[in-house]
């Protein structure tokens, strides 16, 4: 069993690195691109709030690390769900080799997106802290657990699409996108939940994301203190998907064969 454990991660590891050189052939590259599109999302919010006012944030603290709390958990998360909803299911050639299985090739796209996103956010703050200004974070470990949450809910969500590609190829990819649309609203980057009156509150409250990003700023701002939101909520919003998600793989596996190929 010792043994068996050690091959599975040894897959899983290699797997993981094919995963994040399929995103570009360079992985150096990879990381700089995924970079660039965080900042790029930064500046438009910066922009945006800048018109608005920074009195929206209702925060008071580093008004630039308002905006990377939110902007980390929702690429991370975004980013997440389409990986995942991305993964070839039965007839994912991959499936071909004896060693490989649904499980490794789930979570080598999962910890491979997870290691492009952790190694994009160390660098991006690094180089804010070397040339703009040191930060504070009043509890990064509760900070980092609400990341390392946004990328559970995000895989989980995936799942679930995963499951339901081979029989609605589709329409999955159009509700994927509907749901990163919708999260560009919906996550709450720009606002906090405590400024939201009980009504709007309850347009947003659906969404794991939204109590994610308000908890993170609890534990980085000393001046925030999320009532209105629950990290538990999105926690067990994650876990019931997952395991839908991976009874509806199980279910789908069972039924597809190649010549769904024709079909699609």
């Amino acid at each position: 069993m010792l043994g068996g454990a050690f091959t599975t991660a040894e897959l899983i590891f290699h797997a993981v690195v094919r995963s994040v050189r399929l995103q570009h052939h360079n992985a150096v590259l990879a990381i700089i691109v995924n970079i660039v599109q965080i900042l790029a999302l930064v500046a438009v919010f910066y922009t945006i709030m800048s018109f608005l006012g920074p009195r929206v944030a209702k925060i008071r603290g580093e008004f630039i690390l308002f905006l990377l709390s939110g902007v980390f958990l929702f690429i991370t998360h975004i980013k997440s769900v389409s990986a995942i909803a991305g993964v070839g299911t039965g007839n994912n050639p991959m499936m071909l080799h004896s060693p490989m299985n649904m499980m490794v090739v789930l979570l080598a796209t999962a910890f491979g997106m997870l290691y492009t996103q952790m190694v994009t956010i160390i660098i991006i703050l690094f180089l804010y802290v070397v040339a703009v200004s040191p930060i504070e974070v009043q509890d990064p470990g509760g900070a980092f657990a609400m990341l390392m949450l946004a990328w559970f809910t995000g895989c989980a969500i995936g799942v679930v699409f995963m499951a339901l590609k081979p029989w609605f190829p589709g329409t999955v990819t159009i509700l994927t996108s509907v749901y990163r649309r919708l999260n560009m609203i919906f996550s709450g980057k720009m606002f906090v939940a405590n400024a939201l009156g009980g009504a709007t509150l309850a347009l947003f409250a659906w969404n794991p994301l939204f109590h994610i990003i308000d908890q993170c700023r609890g534990f980085i701002f000393r001046n925030y203190y999320p009532r209105n939101t629950s990290w538990e909520y999105a926690l067990w919003v994650g876990v019931a998907l997952l395991m839908i998600g991976l009874l509806g793989i199980f279910f789908s596996r069972q039924h597809e064969s190649q010549s769904w190929n024709a079909r699609r």
